[in-house]
C-alpha cells in the first residue's frame, strides 16, 4: 500500500550502507518511522528528505507494519538555520520537543502547525521568543498546559515575588505555593506568548529556562538542544 502524506523530519540515524531510518510528524499518522533506502549514495535525489528540519510531502510504501519513504516533494528546508549556531539549536529543540510529546500512532496535525510555524519563526530571527510561544504551544496539545492568569489558591494576579506550581503549570503567590521561584518578567512573557505575540527581551529568556524544567517535571525528557541553546545565548549576553 502507499500514501503521501505532509511530514516534518524530527530525527535521523544512519543503517546500513546507505540507508538512514528517519522519524517523522506526519499531518495525520502522528509519528512515524520509516526506511530511506540509498539516501547515503553520491547524487542521491532523496538526501534531502532525511535532513533535519525537511517539510516535505512524503510517499510511503507500507508493508507487513513497516514504511518506506519512495518519495518526497519539498515545502521548506528552513537552510538559513544551519547557518547560525545559535539558530541551530533552537530549532532542534522544536523537533526534540515535539518527539519527546508525540507517541507513534497519536494524532499529530496540530502539533506539526505549530512546529513548522516555530521553525518559520526561527529562520525569521525568532529566537527565545519563538521557543517560548512554541514550546506553550506544545506542552498544551500534549495536555500540559501554563496557566498565566489568576493564582488558582487565592483568586488574586501574583504580583512581585511569586511561584511556579510544576503540577499544575500554574503561576502562584509566593505565599500560597510551594513551587519554584518565579518573576513578574516570566509571567508577562507567558502571558505574550500566550496571546499569540512572540515575547522579547530577557523575560523571555528567563521563561524559557523555567519552561525547560516544566517540561522535563512532566515529560521527563531534558531537551538537550535547548540546554545548548540556552549556554550560547547566556555566552553572548
Amino acid at each position: 500500500m502507499e500514501f503521501k502524506t505532509d511530514a516534518l523530519l524530527l530525527r535521523s540515524a544512519e543503517y546500513g550502507e546507505n540507508d538512514r531510518m528517519v522519524t517523522l510528524l506526519t499531518a495525520d499518522r502522528g509519528k512515524l518511522s520509516a526506511a530511506m533506502k540509498g539516501v547515503r549514495k553520491a547524487g542521491a535525489k532523496l538526501n534531502f528528505a532525511s535532513q533535519p528540519f525537511c517539510f516535505a510531502e512524503y510517499v510511503f510504501a507500507e508493508r507487513g507494519g513497516r514504511y518506506t519513504v519512495t518519495g518526497a516533494s519539498l515545502h521548506d528546508g528552513f537552510f538559513s538555520l544551519r547557518n547560525d549556531l545559535t539558530a541551530l539549536y533552537a530549532a532542534f529543540t522544536v523537533t526534540e520537543a515535539a518527539d519527546a510529546l508525540l507517541y507513534e500512532g497519536m494524532a499529530g496535525g496540530a502539533l506539526l502547525v505549530s512546529a513548522v510555524r516555530a521553525l518559520g519563526a526561527l529562520s525569521e530571527g525568532g529566537g527565545t521568543g519563538a521557543l517560548v510561544r512554541y514550546l506553550l504551544e506544545a506542552l498544551s496539545l500534549a495536555g500540559y498546559p501554563v496557566h498565566a492568569g489568576e493564582c488558582p489558591v487565592c483568586g488574586k494576579m501574583p504580583s512581585g515575588r511569586m511561584r511556579f506550581d510544576m503540577g499544575t503549570g500554574s503561576f502562584t503567590c509566593a505565599a500560597c505555593s510551594e513551587g519554584v521561584p518565579a518573576s513578574e518578567s516570566n509571567l508577562l512573557a507567558m502571558q505574550t506568548a500566550l496571546g499569540g505575540e512572540i515575547p522579547a527581551g530577557g523575560g523571555a529568556l528567563r521563561a524559557l529556562r523555567l519552561l525547560k524544567a516544566y517540561f522535563t517535571a512532566k515529560t521527563e525528557a531534558s531537551l538537550p538542544a535547548l540546554g545548548e541553546y540556552l549556554h550560547l545565548t547566556a555566552s553572548a549576553e
